[in-house]
């Protein structure tokens, strides 16, 4: 396994674990070798099932001998026998029916797994007459497209957030503390103990450029405009603001 291998591990497990497979209904995987063999025979293959405990082996003429693992979904079990398969040739496919789950709600991320780990997949239909084979992809080294303005995004998300106020692993669902709520909270703060301001004032109190911008989008639902440029804490705010002010604190 290469290190772009080792990187899916937490891809793969959060992936498995939040749409688990079921296998289609009457089928079985034997079903998915006669189409399969005739593709890659029309393709120029010898091809045989069951050879030292790989599904198929397929053999044309010098090139580095083709292995596919037959399963009816994509599971944990078939990735690490497909990796496993990697100790004998570099061109391992994983073969699925078409039409499960997983290939339906995320195939991009389906994709870009098996891409990281250096596997191929095919995709069989063994309903038609002589079947089907699509190739989603083939084998290869990983080389991921770096995004230059995501990571930039990370790093200033990271550089400009005040303390450590989020456990790892915390659930989204529930509120993260972000560099935008820390700067909606301290403006908060500012109305809390103020009353109604003017932006303009809030802004040259609080060094902070953005201000204006965040009282007019109010995200959060924290403020209400009273006038032109003048704002107050609004009723939720109120609410809200000392569980989140408690929450910035204790995780500083």
């Amino acid at each position: 396994m290469n290190q772009h291998s080792k990187c899916a591990i937490d891809y793969l497990i959060n992936w498995l674990n939040y749409d688990p497979l079921l296998p289609i209904r009457d089928m079985q995987e034997v079903n998915l070798y006669p189409p399969l063999k005739h593709f890659l025979v029309q393709q120029g293959y010898e091809v045989k099932g069951e050879v030292q405990n790989c599904d198929v082996v397929a053999v044309r003429s010098d090139e580095p001998v083709m292995i596919v693992e037959l399963k009816l979904s994509i599971s944990l079990t078939v990735i690490l026998q497909a990796v496993d398969r990697l100790q004998l040739s570099d061109n391992v496919y994983i073969g699925v029916p078409k039409g499960i789950a997983v290939l339906k709600k995320r195939r991009k991320q389906t994709i870009k797994l098996m891409r990281m780990l250096g596997l191929g997949l095919l995709v069989i239909d063994p309903e038609v007459t002589i079947g089907s084979v699509d190739v989603w992809c083939d084998p290869g080294d990983y080389k991921p497209r770096k995004s230059k303005r995501r990571t930039q995004r990370l790093l200033g998300e990271f550089m400009h957030r005040v303390g450590d106020p989020n456990s790892g692993g915390s659930p989204a669902r529930r509120g993260l503390m972000t560099v935008y709520r820390q700067k909606a909270l301290a403006i908060a703060a500012h109305l809390q103990e103020h009353g109604e301001t003017k932006a303009a004032v809030i802004a040259q109190s609080l060094t902070e450029p953005k201000t204006r911008a965040i009282l007019y989008d109010n995200v959060y639902g924290w403020f209400d405009r009273l006038g032109r440029g003048v704002y107050a804490l609004s009723p939720r705010g109120k609410t809200e603001l000392p569980r989140w002010l408690t929450h910035n604190q204790n995780m500083g």
